[in-house]
């Protein structure tokens, strides 16, 4: 179900006007003085069951230290988002409003490397969650629009107040906001797409990224619309793709294969599960009179094993699988599904061919994604002579704290 309200069902009367104190088990308490900010379920031995969502909660160790104040989701497995490490600093509206304007001076301290921020046609990413110490929200500006996601649904409580702030510092003319259905599933609560404000957009945002003309459909788009974390991913990459015949698996709206073609590839063909991602694809080719590029509808796996069944080969292919780890449990399963992808991928390599190849699977580290690599290498008996390892945009930062925020590997390789 979804909702076009952002009303709660909890009530402000509800919540308990001082933090409410919970217990960790004996020894649980090491990543939260390293400012983790995720606070499992099997981790308390006091679980706040019974608690609001949305209330505030100080967190002790086993001996009743203080060690952190957060915010309890009682329906949730990530049961409390830590956001404050000293005891004197409350949490309520006036901590929202602080965070969101060092976020968006944040984005301005990497402008020389981050052009973007200075560009009201352009797009970035204006909050990122851990990494802005909001944990359990995104924005991104597309011009002088934006798409915001929550994904802890503690924080609606204070909906309004950040969304109020968060229109008035940008100058925003629409934003849209959402919980998608999983995250609402892993959250408890509703699913949800509605305009905050008046202004309800019916068409399109349009945006300019690596010279050309874009487009994202905010409420019916991926999340906050589309992907920025790879857009100088992109144009790197395509410094590496003059005059070659170019595959662009997963290319979703052809990020990759759009900028490579722009940039003087020979030929490139964009693949992708998605139908109507890929009619926007083809949209925003013709839009951006791009005649070189092409798009097909298949799945990445059978989609290679096939055209090496059909001895098809180009220079260069783009991997920018969605993502294939989304809990520690998943790990080896995700490895497996990136080596069996990428060493399908080699196949259709010549000698001298380019691989750009990614993962967006934060539990898969950047050792794990490199090792996996050099396993396809020494299978195949090829080698990867590794030209660029990469992470995303300047204003997607890690918070040194949550590795997990340190989530995007981008290795551009010669193969041999």
């Amino acid at each position: 179900m979804t909702s076009d309200s952002l009303d709660t069902a909890v009530a402000p009367e509800s919540f308990a006007e001082s933090p409410v104190p919970l217990r960790l088990k004996p020894g649980r308490h090491f990543p939260f003085l390293a400012r983790h900010p995720w606070v499992h379920a099997h981790a308390m031995s006091e679980h706040g069951d019974r608690l609001p969502m949305g209330q505030v909660v100080d967190l002790l160790d086993h001996d009743g230290n203080w060690v952190a104040r957060g915010v309890i989701n009682p329906n949730s497995r990530l049961r409390v988002r830590l956001y404050v490490f000293d005891q004197q600093t409350p949490i309520d509206a006036d901590l929202w409003r602080s965070r969101l304007d060092d976020a968006v001076a944040r984005r301005k301290l990497a402008t020389p490397s981050n052009p973007n921020s200075a560009n009201p046609d352009s797009a970035e990413r204006l909050v990122f969650s851990e990494s802005d110490l909001i944990s359990g929200m995104i924005v991104d500006r597309y011009a002088d629009c934006l798409g915001v996601q929550f994904t802890a649904g503690g924080l609606l409580r204070w909906r309004t107040e950040i969304m109020d702030h968060l229109k008035s510092i940008t100058g925003a003319r629409a934003a849209m906001v959402k919980v998608d259905a999983k995250t609402a599933k892993h959250e408890g609560i509703e699913a949800i797409e509605a305009w905050h404000g008046d202004t309800e957009l019916t068409e399109p945002v349009t945006y300019h990224q690596n010279g050309l003309k874009l487009t994202v459909d905010l409420r019916h788009g991926q999340k906050t619309g589309g992907y920025l974390d790879q857009r100088i991913n992109q144009e790197i990459a395509a410094g590496y793709l003059a005059g070659k015949r170019v595959l662009d698996m997963c290319c979703y709206h052809g990020g990759f294969g759009l900028v490579a073609a722009a940039r003087g590839a020979k030929s490139v063909l964009g693949v992708d599960t998605s139908k109507a991602a890929i009619e926007v694809a083809g949209k925003l080719a013709a839009d951006n009179g791009l005649d070189n590029v092409s798009f097909a509808n298949g799945d990445c796996f059978d989609w290679l094993s096939e055209a090496a069944q059909r001895g098809e080969k180009f220079d260069a292919v783009i991997l920018d699988p969605p993502r294939f780890a989304g809990s520690r449990h998943q790990v080896d399963q995700a490895i497996r599904a990136y080596r069996r992808l990428n060493s399908s991928a080699i196949d259709l390599l010549p000698p001298g061919g380019i691989l750009v190849t990614c993962s967006c699977s934060g539990r898969v580290s950047r050792s794990d994604f490199l090792n996996m690599l050099m396993d396809v290498g020494r299978r195949r008996r090829r080698d990867l002579v590794m030209l660029e390892n990469r992470g995303p945009a300047p204003d997607h930062p890690v918070a040194i704290s949550c590795p997990e925020s340190n989530y995007l590997k981008c290795v551009i390789a010669e193969v041999r």
